[in-house]
């Protein structure tokens, strides 16, 4: 087991983004410093962890915003004007994006300084970032496992406290998944929270969100609130700065098995009953209960997951450039391309499926429960490889299956889910843990996350 993580002898060392952000303020430090500072901790990182997609020659420092000077990176699946946006794609060859991404501004008026861009398995479809033919991510715990996917850079350079946070998207747990495996903080939140993209709003289900992954619980929730005061989320409740756990006391449902059937491992179920003791300990009511959910869920998941590989095999050239082949997509993104074809004609009912089991699972958890508890992941952290594109695609599409059974609901039904560090393995590796919300309460979300926080402290890997 190699751990890899920054040195810690500068400003940088034991401060969140929160506490950057005030010495900025107070003038104790300046933005170039800590962006210096941060850019020598990815030098001394990032040739065991491969988590840069692309460096800016030239960060644009900012003196203004909530968190002024803080350094960070933006997802390599997110336009960032200059930088060229590969999506982790062999597909095609990227060119430098003419303008920012509408998330992209509001990302930036926190005031965060972009140092560039993180790696992401091609396209975002697989839950590990591993590539066909190139070196994969790796997580700061151990350097032979997964850091997750699909923000499995942005994961990685966190967690290995090259900076305190980083832009990361979930579409079907990229948030998430890779929070539960580098012990971090991930909130995906409700559909419409945050600027959606160009692309989401023209899909029949948006099921993209985007957001940060963090040490703390503070710093997500500083983020979300400089996002809302630079663009109110219309219909939905203000979020506005949660900055602690609330007095009230939670019904929280309690679910160990996912409803697709995935087994959740012994060490899983270990760290999500220790949070649910824990929980109770504090005064909230814990109750087991089951997720009802319609079991073509799943398949009717990935033949959507699959008209998303069909639609960038089909339309790459005009979606990213036009050069794009298609031929020179990888296994996993060729595999779920010819899932969709064969189920072209099932479409519009699993559209509806999809649709209505998502709403009517959500609301039947939800019923008299503030929140539910559940894993993130049905097993702990895979070794690299496990799910790597150039495993055949039906066992690749089986191992995935019984890997991610509990984050996509949340996905299709556009409700807040946070994943939180749960515990550790015998063997040291994070383990996550997932609380989830009704339709515009990520409030209750962050509350509850600063309680477990401060009640059942967790170590960052920097000093695990």
């Amino acid at each position: 087991m190699t751990a890899v993580h920054a040195p810690t002898d500068d400003v940088l060392d034991r401060h969140d983004a929160v506490a950057l952000a005030a010495l900025v303020r107070d003038g104790e430090v300046s933005a170039a410093e800590l962006a210096q500072a941060a850019l020598r901790r990815v030098e001394h990182v990032d040739g065991d962890l491969r988590a840069v997609a692309v460096r800016l020659p030239s960060p644009a420092l900012q003196d203004s915003g909530p968190l002024a000077g803080v350094p960070t990176f933006v997802k390599d699946n997110t336009d960032y004007e200059g930088l060229p946006t590969g999506h982790g794609s062999a597909a095609f060859t990227a060119r430098p994006a003419r303008r920012h991404a509408p998330f992209t501004r509001q990302f930036l008026s926190g005031g965060m300084t972009v140092l560039g861009k993180t790696r992401l398995p091609e396209f975002g479809f697989n839950a590990s970032t591993e590539y066909a033919g190139e070196p994969p991510v790796r997580n700061p715990w151990d350097t032979g496992r997964s850091p997750g996917g699909s923000s499995g850079g942005s994961a990685a350079l966190v967690a290995s406290g090259a900076v305190p946070l980083a832009h990361a998207n979930d579409g079907g747990g990229s948030i998430r998944i890779p929070a539960a495996c580098c012990g971090l903080v991930g909130l995906k939140p409700t559909r419409g929270r945050l600027v959606p993209s160009e692309q989401g709003r023209r899909l029949p289900i948006d099921v993209v969100t985007d957001g940060v992954l963090t040490r703390t619980v503070r710093d997500t929730a500083a983020f979300f609130a400089a996002a809302e005061a630079h663009r109110p989320a219309a219909g939905l409740p203000p979020l506005g700065l949660v900055g602690g756990p609330s007095e009230r006391r939670l019904r929280i449902g309690l679910v160990l098995e996912s409803p697709t059937g995935a087994a959740t491992d012994d060490e899983t179920r270990a760290a999500v009953t220790a949070t649910a003791n824990a929980l109770a300990d504090l005064g909230h009511t814990v109750e087991p209960m089951t997720l009802p959910l319609d079991p073509r869920f799943e398949p009717d998941f990935l033949t959507y997951w699959g008209l998303l590989a069909f639609l960038c095999g089909a339309g790459g050239r005009l979606l990213f450039d036009r050069r794009f082949d298609a031929r020179r997509m990888d296994g996993l993104s060729q595999g779920l391309r010819a899932r969709f074809r064969r189920h072209l004609t099932t479409t519009p009912a699993v559209l509806r499926r999809l649709r209505r089991a998502a709403a009517e699972s959500s609301r039947a958890a939800l019923d008299g429960h503030d929140l539910v508890l559940t894993p993130v992941l049905a097993h702990t952290t895979p070794e690299l490889g496990h799910l790597s594109p150039n495993v055949p695609y039906d066992e690749l599409v089986d191992r995935l299956t019984s890997y991610v059974a509990f984050t996509p609901l949340a996905n299709v039904a556009g409700t807040p889910a946070l994943a939180l560090p749960g515990g550790t393995t015998a063997g040291g590796l994070p383990v996550g843990v997932m609380f989830s919300a009704a339709h515009g309460d990520e409030r209750t979300l962050l509350e509850i996350a600063f309680e477990l926080e401060a009640a059942r402290p967790w170590k960052p890997s920097t000093q695990a």
